[in-house]
């Protein structure tokens, strides 16, 4: 019952700080999980590797909300997560291939830098729309292999580094923001099968 209530907890409160911060939830999810994780005396080698597949389960059920409300308000460029998808699923897989060759202390060390990293860019930059029009299908490819591989080593849906890639183009903020939604489904599930 214990173990169930600290879930409980734990998921409640990464919600409400991924909510607060406006951040996606396995930016917070990982780091808690891990501290869950070892507090149950899981070992060191493998807890931040569980850590990051369960927050890759996570989404994988969450996005189908998240991704169905975004479509139902127009918010979902389905032209442009078709582009992205290739790239997606080939860097989703690569990215846990790697993430579980390496320590997990390391790995908790880069995701440490990685959560530093995302806080100091909320803080530098805003999210300007562009009028560029949308990049040819090489520029996806590659981009959403950069998204699904990161995201995936990370354990998040991939909004972190969608949302900054799409608002460089002709695209609405509510549709940036659903597509971006949009693409942590697939990213989870590739992650987590993976």
């Amino acid at each position: 019952m214990i173990v169930v209530l600290t879930y409980l907890i734990a998921g409640a409160f990464a919600g409400w700080i991924a909510g607060l911060l406006g951040v996606g939830g396995g930016v917070i999810v990982v780091p808690v999980l891990v501290l869950v994780f070892e507090a149950q005396g899981f070992s060191p080698n493998l807890l931040t590797h569980m850590a990051i597949a369960t927050s890759l389960a996570t989404i994988v059920f969450t996005s189908f909300s998240s991704v169905y409300n975004h479509h139902r308000m127009g918010g979902v460029r389905w032209d442009v997560l078709r582009k992205l998808l290739p790239g997606i699923a080939v860097g989703g897989v690569a990215g846990v291939l790697i993430v579980i060759q390496l320590d997990g202390d390391l790995v908790k060390k880069l995701i440490g830098l990685f959560a530093v990293v995302v806080a100091l860019r909320m803080l530098s930059t805003a999210h300007r729309i562009s009028e560029r029009p949308l990049p040819g299908p090489v520029v996806f490819t590659l981009v959403g292999t950069g998204i699904g591989g990161a995201s995936t080593m990370f354990g998040i849906g991939g909004g972190t580094f969608t949302v900054p890639f799409l608002s460089r183009y002709q695209l609405s903020m509510q549709q940036v923001v659903g597509t971006a939604a949009a693409c942590g489904m697939p990213i989870a599930i590739v992650g987590a099968l993976t």
